[in-house]
């Protein structure tokens, strides 16, 4: 049995200095980070379902990329002279590494129980077309100047692309022009498995754990703390609904922190709206196709596509297997959470974010008719999909999947109108009380550094105390340049194997893969 496992019911009524509404890993996260710097202050994580990270944290419900910017070209895009900025990709690479950081720091004191949620597995780019493999060509020449992306490999060599992924080449049009990139110090993570032992290390250290009970509404009280309604959604439940004052409040709970941030009425939320999106992925566990792709490999994302629909062929890890996914198929469901209630989008609604969401419709048609066409698109022709990177590719060997729901960012832009935000985005009170997290991609592979903007933003008296211990955990925080990083290059693409899985050092992952700094490393 799990310390998550024995963790007390809920008193009636109760009052705690921090509230986490939502198991997943950005709560997950900022509990750890507040239980390390005031181990004193008590904590209560409130989880409407059986477990934590059951919605998007879970393994099956996300990419599960540990998005380092390697091999995503939403991240890197192309300016009209031709030249492509690479600012954002570095930006979610520092932001990556800061949370390898704490991962190593929870590991090296003890607290994570091991590193089974995190694989070596190399990140590609994959694109077809003469015009695409010069943009991949320039790409590939910008970052690598920079040192965060001196590794990475391009190759427009068949035999080469053959040797790092197979099945990418296996039965394609000799004619066709193609081109890769590689980086081997890519990742997989397993962030429903990460989640899971983070709350464990939390409760085991004295913080609370509410599964099965539904924050409801927040109304804040004379002494200036949050009142929170909670119900118990046991089958068995003594009472229905009870209540929990925190001091803080922060709204981790994906797709459902809208509604929550909109029921604590605090100005900061106006203007702001969520356009759910759902999706679907192809999965297989044949291992005869599995043992010979050992890549996530990105390709180029289809006119008005989101980020979040840009097409991958992944190895993913979950509970020690090996998978193959693809996708992901876009959809659309008005529900805000894939265990939560159709009319989320419409009980959203306010007179503040109306104009936000129809501004941000007519800004991105394009986007309209895209989600229109892979609803409309048949079994065969989102099976093409995969057969464009896997040419040998077979529907018996494939099962469809349902992913989690993604709620894109609306917020007013400088003309008062709405536009639709790719990324997250962190709200909070003024008097920084109560905080959520809205959006998706990049998501869970920045949390840590999301959570680090919560911290600096929503304590402002006890944050500079912190800085030099949060800097001891992740060295990233101290300020060093991204050019003065010391990026080991001992990982060599000739040691790789052209097919299966490498075998692990000392687990799991092999330290000199992922030293990017002599003080952070798996």
């Amino acid at each position: 049995m799990t310390s998550r496992e024995t963790a007390p019911r809920q008193r009636p009524s109760d009052a705690v200095d921090v509230v986490l509404v939502g198991g997943g890993i950005m709560s997950a996260t900022l509990g750890t980070l507040i239980q390390q710097l005031e181990p004193t202050w008590s904590i209560r994580i409130i989880e409407r379902l059986d477990d934590v990270a059951l919605e998007s944290s879970n393994p099956w419900n996300n990419a599960g990329t540990g998005h380092a910017a390697l091999c995503e070209l939403n991240y890197t895009s192309e300016k009209p002279d031709g030249t492509v900025d690479i600012s954002k990709a570095v930006q979610i690479n520092e932001q990556f590494e800061t949370s390898r950081e704490l991962w190593q720091h929870l590991l090296a004191t003890g607290q994570l129980a091991d590193q089974s949620f995190i694989q070596r597995t190399p990140h590609m780019t994959f694109v077809r077309g003469a015009e695409n493999v010069e943009f991949l060509r320039r790409r590939h020449a910008t970052m690598t100047a920079h040192p965060l992306f001196r590794d990475m490999e391009f190759s427009t060599d068949r035999a080469e692309i053959a040797r790092w992924t197979p099945l990418l080449t296996e039965g394609r049009d000799a004619d066709e022009p193609v081109a890769a990139t590689r980086s081997v110090a890519g990742t997989d993570v397993d962030f429903g498995n990460l989640t899971r032992q983070l709350v464990d290390n939390l409760v085991r250290h004295g913080a609370e754990l509410q599964r099965q009970h539904e924050v409801t509404s927040l109304k804040r009280t004379k002494d200036r703390r949050w009142r929170l309604k909670v119900k118990d959604r046991s089958w068995n439940a003594p009472r229905r609904t009870s209540t929990v004052t925190a001091r803080f409040v922060f709204v981790g709970a994906g797709g459902g922190a809208l509604p929550l941030l909109q029921s604590a009425g605090i100005p900061e939320i106006k203007g702001f709206g969520g356009f759910p999106i759902s999706g679907e992925f192809l999965r297989t566990d044949n291992p005869e196709i599995v043992a010979r792709h050992h890549a996530k490999v990105y390709g180029k994302a289809d006119v008005g596509a989101p980020p979040m629909s840009v097409p991958h062929l992944d190895t993913r890890v979950v509970d020690g297997k090996s998978y193959l996914m693809f996708g992901p198929y876009a959809g659309f469901s008005p529900k805000y959470l894939k265990k939560g209630k159709y009319l989320g989008l419409i009980t959203s609604l306010r007179a503040h974010n109306i104009t936000s969401m129809l501004g941000a419709g007519l800004k991105n048609i394009d986007l309209t008719q895209y989600l229109l066409g892979q609803l409309a698109a048949a079994p065969e022709s989102k099976f093409h999909s995969l057969q464009q990177f896997m040419p040998t590719a077979h529907p018996k060997d494939w099962e469809k999947i349902t992913a989690g729901q993604r709620v894109q960012v609306i917020k007013r832009d400088a003309d008062g109108k709405g536009v639709l935000q790719f990324g997250t985005e962190v709200v909070a009170a003024a008097d920084g009380s109560i905080a959520g997290l809205l959006g998706a991609s990049p998501g869970a592979s920045t949390a840590v550094s999301a959570m680090v903007d919560v911290l600096d933003r929503c304590f402002p008296e006890e944050f500079p105390s912190w800085r030099q211990q949060l800097a001891a955990m992740m060295p990233s925080l101290d300020g060093v340049p991204a050019d003065a990083r010391e990026i080991d290059t001992t990982a060599s693409a000739a040691d790789e194997p052209a097919a299966g899985l490498p075998e692990p050092v000392d687990g799991v992952l092999p330290a000199s893969v992922y030293e990017s700094r002599a003080d952070s490393r798996f």
